[in-house]
């Protein structure tokens, strides 16, 4: 078992930045991919960033070189950096923990945190 607890959500203007955490407690961190996805409001969960046990990295298109993930194996955290956003980046943004790799399908992550909200104002 893995709980997951993200952190750094809120408001921003169109074009500002914001960084999102993700606390990992429970079994070893390191045996985890984790991953990045957010949800809008009526649409679907969607794949945002995701980054394997040692560091590989991969995003999707629509969020390709204006966020950025990472993690900190010695404090079991995961970071989401976000820059140049944009009113259709608002959403709640979920960590997730996957056991057998990493990657973009939501139904492979075994463990989600609650979510925090992140609103982009134009």
């Amino acid at each position: 078992q893995v709980q997951l607890v993200e952190s750094g959500g809120g408001l921003v203007q169109a074009g500002g930045s914001l960084s999102l955490s993700c606390a990992a407690s429970g079994e070893s961190f390191t045996r985890y991919g984790m991953g990045w996805f957010r949800q809008a409001p009526e649409k679907e969960r969607d794949f945002v960033a995701t980054i394997s046990r040692s560091g590989t990295t991969y995003y999707a298109d629509s969020v390709q070189g204006r966020f950025r993930i990472s993690r900190d194996n010695a404090k079991n955290m995961v970071y989401l950096q976000m820059s140049s956003l944009q009113p259709e980046d608002t959403a709640v943004y979920y960590c997730a923990a996957d056991l057998e790799g990493y990657g973009s399908e939501t139904a492979a992550y075994d463990f989600w945190g609650q979510g925090t909200q992140v609103t982009v104002s134009s």
